[in-house]
């Protein structure tokens, strides 16, 4: 397809899509050699209808994960750590710390309980609560082990919480100040951080999620510290263009480190055929992470064999499977040759 035909065909989707997901406004971004292709479309805020702009801060949810997970990988290139050490050597106390490897929490397979079945969406009168990780860790530790370490895959938030850990006490630094100085600022990325609580840069775009009631609430200013290393941070479009081919190459790792976080193992959860490695997503060649969040999500992918990047963020998270059926759309018109997984039953 010409560049005209595929950025036309994206300029009549993405409308539609965003009504049929629900989705007040949208980014979206794509490059492939020699072209791009950079969009905003809707609101930004629902009361004020000021538009959605491409260089809104935005809340990027799991893809956070991609950066611990790089943290983590990066010091096992230094030696500070090793993938398949217990993770009671650096976190003491840890749920089943002697059993549980570096390796399984980033492969989502350590079988630990989900601290956020308890944290996410948060409880009324709980949106401005400030957790510390130890808070997170010991809500997991509060319930039995799901599954035997290793037995099978199990997406969840505590174990990206325990690897912000083992970065800061293997490293001495808060995962915040090693994610600046180790990922964000080598990479030039000026408007990417972890904040500590409710923070968040302006312009940003204000975030839509439904409440257990069913009512639709602006989440723009809550405190995200319950997703700390698994799902706080904060970036911007052009940000995400640097980092998705960067994760997706392994750029800030060594070759033999990318080799074993590239061992992707069937992740059911993530979509019918989907792969998971450690912190990174194989979808049928779109290497890259998505991000679901109270009031955003964000979808964040490299395709190798087209050299093309992918970026989605949208202010809402009401209907998540209607997101994810909306990019699909998205993806499988920047490259047919390589069609994005469908959803799992449920998500």
């Amino acid at each position: 397809m010409s560049p005209a035909g595929w950025e036309a065909q994206l300029d009549q989707t993405i409308p539609a899509g965003m009504g049929e997901a629900s989705v007040p406004g949208v980014i979206v971004g794509v490059w492939k050699p020699g072209q791009a292709y950079t969009r905003a479309f809707g609101v930004r805020d629902s009361s004020t209808g000021e538009p959605m702009t491409t260089d809104l801060s935005m809340r990027i949810g799991s893809v956070t994960k991609t950066f611990t997970t790089t943290a983590i990988l990066q010091l096992a290139d230094q030696g500070r750590i090793g993938l398949d050490d217990p993770v009671c050597r650096y976190v003491p106390g840890a749920p089943n710390g002697d059993q549980v490897t570096i390796r399984e929490l980033a492969g989502m397979r350590s079988g630990l309980y989900d601290y956020s079945v308890h944290t996410e969406p948060p409880a009324p009168g709980d949106e401005s609560r400030q957790y510390t990780p130890e808070e997170l860790v010991a809500i997991a530790a509060s319930h039995p082990p799901v599954f035997p370490p290793n037995d099978r895959f199990d997406y969840n938030n505590t174990n990206t919480v325990l690897l912000g850990l083992v970065v800061q006490n293997a490293s001495g630094q808060s995962l915040s100040d090693y994610i600046r100085d180790h990922i964000t600022r080598p990479l030039d990325m000026q408007h990417t951080l972890l904040p500590v609580g409710a923070e968040f840069p302006s312009p940003h775009a204000q975030g839509y999620t439904k409440r257990a009631n069913g009512q639709i609430a602006d989440a723009a200013d809550w405190n995200t510290s319950w997703g700390w290393a698994a799902g706080a941070m904060i970036s911007t479009l052009n940000d995400m263009r640097i980092w998705a081919p960067s994760l997706a190459t392994g750029a800030l790792l060594s070759p033999a480190t990318r080799a074993e976080r590239d061992k992707f193992l069937l992740a059911p959860s993530e979509g019918k055929g989907a792969l998971y490695g450690l912190g990174l997503e194989n979808q049928n060649g779109w290497i890259g992470h998505n991000g679901n969040l109270d009031g955003y999500q964000s979808y964040v992918y490299y395709l190798p064999p087209e050299d093309t990047t992918l970026i989605m963020l949208v202010n809402t998270n009401v209907e998540v499977l209607g997101v994810w059926n909306f990019f699909t759309k998205i993806a499988n018109i920047v490259s047919p040759a390589h069609t994005w997984p469908p959803p799992p039953d449920e998500v």
